[in-house]
């Protein structure tokens, strides 16, 4: 699959929800391998803040991000749109502190982005795959988030309030197409309890019954009631009884499981990659997401390229006999066993390891251990198996090695091993020569990692 942008831009305005300042967004196409960012075009030079989860500042009421002294807030309901659309890279030019809270949802994002639509960029799109059971918790408030496997990405939400008007709701999405109708229009939602200390905090100065669910649950004399409108500014209204007070009904019993499903979304797009993976989320907040998402962002810093899947039950792309057919190498230098997965710009290979190869009677007899220039060869290999498919009749051509770069060995390999590589182009193919980047892995671990050079040539 290739990196997604938007096709043209779009804009939006409205009010901050914090702040109550006019606000226009713009959010414009993007280059490859750019992912999210938020440029600030009200201040000097307008800076722009990487929007991951490293960058987040608060999570108070909203996800806050920044770098030094330059921040966003309430990005959530953008952040969730553009990952639910599958963009991989855009630019948000904003001219205030905050993104417009427009109706209290995503729906005007989602609608916006349709009509503009996207457009396929050459880079392969990057997704961080659960491969084992991730979770984190907050014991203090019983909230929690857990990631397992799965082929696609599925999101559950479970919410739990001490309240008579909203107490347990679920909401799921099962397919990311779907979010724009089951999800998007799901506004965000207070209590009224809440209020006085939320504006005491400085927060929600543009809050009001037409951007927000506003959940009456506890009893209060129609004078405090009064007083908190026109603590807000807004309209005062009669209240007799528990119940919801937004302009709008509530356009499914379970919309504020729905938006809190948003929320979670928007906060998990600051991995910073599309996420293979079922999700889990009790009780969740920006403060958990958030949490999650830069636990997740950790363990992509650790290592540049996540292992490929392996599937040992799955039919391979080209089996050995496919692969002596396109490679002159023959016993004992033939060291790509299979080919799983391949793409336009990069080819995943296997090399199981049996105490039978012939290397092992001299290296070394009492602990056998894979040479690292056979690992780099395998590469190689594999990786002349992604060049060759870049022409027609590629059993006409063999494949050389002109130049290795960066070579480096992390841990040893061994008898019972299964190394699986990674290739991938550099550069774009020019004259038949291609600047490829390899890496090993046994397992989730990389093993020996390289840049290498190799020049195809028509058989005589």
């Amino acid at each position: 699959m290739k990196q997604l942008t938007l096709k043209q831009s779009f804009s939006v305005t409205g009010k901050g929800l914090h702040t109550g300042a006019h606000i226009t967004a713009e959010f414009c196409p993007a280059p490859d391998h750019h992912g999210y960012k938020i440029s600030r075009t009200d201040l000097e030079g307008a800076p722009v803040i990487d929007a991951v989860a490293e960058n987040v500042l608060a999570t108070t009421r909203g996800t806050v991000v920044g770098r030094g002294d330059v921040v966003v807030s309430t990005i959530e309901h953008a952040m969730a749109a553009l990952y639910a659309a599958g963009i991989d890279n855009c630019l948000i030019k904003v001219d205030g502190p905050e993104l417009p809270i427009l109706d209290g949802s995503a729906r005007e994002y989602c609608e916006k982005i349709a009509e503009v639509g996207l457009i396929e960029q050459k880079a392969e799109k990057e997704f961080y795959i659960v491969k084992q059971k991730i979770a984190v918790r907050d014991d203090s408030t019983g909230a929690s988030i857990v990631a397992l496997p799965d082929t696609d990405f599925s999101i559950d939400v479970m919410v739990d309030y001490d309240s008579p008007v909203l107490a347990n709701q679920y909401a799921t999405l099962d397919r990311m197409e779907d979010f724009g109708t089951e999800i998007s229009a799901s506004r965000t939602f207070v209590f009224v309890r809440e209020i006085e200390p939320l504006v005491k905090a400085n927060l929600i100065k543009g809050g009001d019954l037409e951007n927000a669910v506003v959940i009456y649950d506890r009893v209060m004399e129609q004078d405090e009631l009064d007083r908190l409108a026109d603590l807000m500014s807004v309209p005062r209204k009669q209240v007799s009884e528990f119940g919801f007070l937004q302009e709008k009904p509530l356009i499914v019993e379970n919309e504020p499981a729905r938006h809190k499903l948003m929320d979670v979304m928007g906060d998990l797009a600051l991995i910073g990659r599309p996420l293979k993976g079922k999700i889990i989320a009790t009780r969740p907040g920006h403060t958990i997401n958030t949490t999650f998402s830069k636990k997740l962002r950790k363990e992509l810093k650790r290592q540049e390229v996540q292992a490929p899947v392996y599937n040992p039950n799955a039919a391979p792309i080209m089996d050995n006999n496919r692969i002596r057919e396109l490679l002159p190498h023959r016993y004992p230098f033939l060291l790509v066993d299979k080919i799983i997965e391949k793409g336009e710009n990069y080819i995943v290979g296997v090399k199981n390891i049996t105490a039978n190869e012939p290397f092992f009677t001299g290296h070394f007899p009492q602990e056998p251990v894979v040479p690292g220039v056979l690992q780099i060869e395998a590469m190689a290999q594999t990786g002349g198996l992604l060049v060759l498919g870049t022409v027609d009749n590629p059993e006409a051509y063999s494949t050389y090695f002109m130049k290795i770069d960066n070579v480096r060995f992390r841990q040893k390999v061994v008898p019972g091993d299964t190394l699986i590589f990674h290739v991938s182009f550099m550069t774009e193919l020019r004259r038949g020569c291609a600047v490829m980047k390899g890496y090993a892995f046994v397992g989730d671990k990389v093993v020996s990692e390289c840049e290498f050079m190799a020049q195809i040539i028509k058989n005589k």
